[in-house]
């Protein structure tokens, strides 16, 4: 029984705990002894069901937990240390080889009504202002290099290259801002998304060059949709770019109407459907059941955002996001409200 974990797993922000045989607490790292609010010796011998916060749900997860390697999510359950405070978590459970198990622990605030997976964890939060702040310095500097550059640059091409610098720039001061000092989301104006994509194919072009081949599979005659131009060119420069890491040698973007759409609870009588489609390696199983987690990548060197904040976009205007893969053939679907050639809303 040990209280010291690797230095990778400590530096984590994200509570981690692993336990014996029985259940019973072995090792955390430093964030999950600090969330609870105690030291991390405290909490060996401790049973891990013994931290549900008396509805039963971690109880009732543990037992769902099987002996393969499937991880069993509980969805924001209450978890409390002795008689400390209650803590709100998505808790995902999973085997160890040793026979012993792994609770990874994404908190999120106490917001009745809201729905969770729309709640980036705090943890998570922190270190994205944090990060947000130390980017503001480098941010403006690029921004006065591209206006300097915009007065030296004469030929069509480079000034369109210059200008595509320019509002990325603008872009990402904007979402640095609303990490910093976040505030109520933007109302949403009627866009052509067919602007948003060449804008985000801009952007391929820039990273990929010849390397990958984007096709425009586009209905000329979809209505304009009310959205949040900048949300949604993230979102989908996010899906896109995932493509190019993940090897695609061709990149799809297929726009089309649907009609007699259900998205969640509601019924909508047109939507936009957006398919982002790729020959790249495909999303790995191991993955599928957590993809859309903050901090899950397919790749040692991602970050784990990049889908959470997708599905964070699609959901703010009412929509979805959902996929379908298998090696060599990946599409994202978006679906997203919209109104209808009548001028009714969706």
């Amino acid at each position: 029984m040990t209280a010291t974990p690797a230095p990778e797993l400590d530096a984590l922000v994200t509570p981690l705990a692993w336990t014996d045989r029985d259940g019973a607490i072995v090792g955390t790292n430093t964030a999950f002894a600090r969330w609870f609010g105690v030291s991390a010796r405290r909490l060996l011998g401790w049973p891990l069901a013994a931290l549900d916060g008396g509805d039963g749900r971690l109880a009732d997860a543990i037992a769902r937990l099987g002996f393969d390697d499937a991880p069993v999510c509980a969805r924001r359950i209450r978890l409390r240390y002795a008689d400390g405070d209650e803590r709100f978590a998505d808790v995902w459970l999973a085997r160890r080889d040793d026979g012993g198990w792994q609770a990874e622990v994404h908190p999120v605030e106490e917001f009745p009504g809201e729905d969770p997976a729309r709640l980036l964890p705090s943890a998570l939060s922190a270190a994205l202002k944090g990060l947000a702040h130390e980017l503001r310095n480098p941010l403006s500097g690029l921004k006065g290099a591209a206006q300097l550059l915009a007065r030296r640059v004469e030929d069509a091409d480079g000034r369109e290259l210059v200008g595509l610098i320019a509002e990325e720039t603008d872009r990402l001061a904007s979402l640095v801002d609303r990490l910093l000092a976040p505030v109520p989301a933007r109302a949403h104006e009627p866009l052509n998304i067919h602007a948003v994509l060449e804008r985000v194919l801009r952007l391929a072009e820039s990273e990929a060059g010849w390397a990958v081949r984007l096709v425009r599979d586009y209905d000329p005659s979809l209505p304009e949709l009310d959205g949040d131009a900048d949300r949604l060119t993230q979102a989908v420069w996010n899906l896109v770019r995932n493509a190019i890491e993940a090897g695609a040698t061709t990149v799809t973007l297929r726009t089309r109407a649907e009609h007699g759409v259900r998205i969640g609870d509601e019924l909508h009588p047109v939507a936009l459907r957006l398919d982002i489609s790729d020959d790249g390696r495909g999303v790995p199983e191991a993955l599928a059941e957590q993809l859309f987690l903050p901090l899950v990548s397919g790749r040692a060197e991602g970050s784990g955002l990049g889908l959470a904040l997708a599905q964070q976009a699609a959901r703010e205007h009412r929509g979805s996001l959902a996929y379908r893969s298998r090696p060599g053939h990946t599409v994202f679907t978006v679906l997203l409200p919209m109104h209808d050639v009548d001028g009714e809303g969706a």
